[in-house]
């Protein structure tokens, strides 16, 4: 079986980066290379999707559900990389946090942070098998969203003084239906990517 053959057929323990070809080592890391800058270019891009939410410092926005689509996508370690090059690139100064945004004194930077977790813990579970159908992939989403606000509420807290319970009022209660929407996406996008590459494979 040739390389791209084998490359291009879904296996066990694969995520979708993984189905694209790379006949050697060195083509491989450049390839990867490549997807971390892309992932992290597309939560960059995404990120300028910004609703502004009234008695809340933390916008709805794309990046989030691009940051999972990444993690998953990509894989733990891939994903991993990708937003914490896009952290580490916004906080230096690239404009690509919500509303063309960036710096390291927002309240909202704990969501990025948690956000590099959430794509660590997408991956993994992608790597298992869990954006493969639609009910799993439903529920490696809600992982991924917990982390991330596991950790961005409490930074959103410490960051403005909030009580956790106003922290959870703003920074949590008012992103559940957009989350569920975005769940209800990746349940379709995800298996439907898996079954077109089993058909070209």
């Amino acid at each position: 079986m040739s390389a791209l053959t084998s490359a291009a057929t879904p296996r066990p323990g694969a995520v979708l980066a993984d189905l694209l070809p790379a006949s050697s080592a060195a083509r491989a890391r450049v390839r990867d290379v490549a997807l971390v800058v892309g992932g992290a270019a597309l939560t960059g891009t995404a990120a300028q999707l910004s609703v502004p939410i009234p008695g809340s410092p933390v916008p709805v926005t794309g990046q989030t559900f691009a940051a999972l689509l990444v993690g998953a996508g990509l894989g733990a370690s891939r994903g991993f990389l990708a937003l914490a090059l896009y952290a580490v690139a916004g906080m230096a100064g690239v404009p690509w946090f919500a509303d063309a945004s960036a710096g390291a004194g927002m309240p909202s930077l704990g969501y990025v942070f948690g956000m590099m977790l959430a794509a660590a813990a997408v991956g993994a579970l992608a790597r298992r098998g869990g954006d493969r159908g639609a009910l799993r992939t439903a529920g490696t989403m809600a992982v991924g969203m917990a982390v991330t606000y596991a950790i961005g509420v409490p930074y959103l807290a410490l960051a403005t003084g909030m009580s956790a319970g106003e922290a959870v009022a703003a920074g949590l209660v008012p992103f559940l239906v957009g989350d569920a929407v975005k769940a209800a996406l990746a349940m379709g996008a995800l298996p439907a990517a898996w079954k077109l590459a089993g058909r070209r494979g």
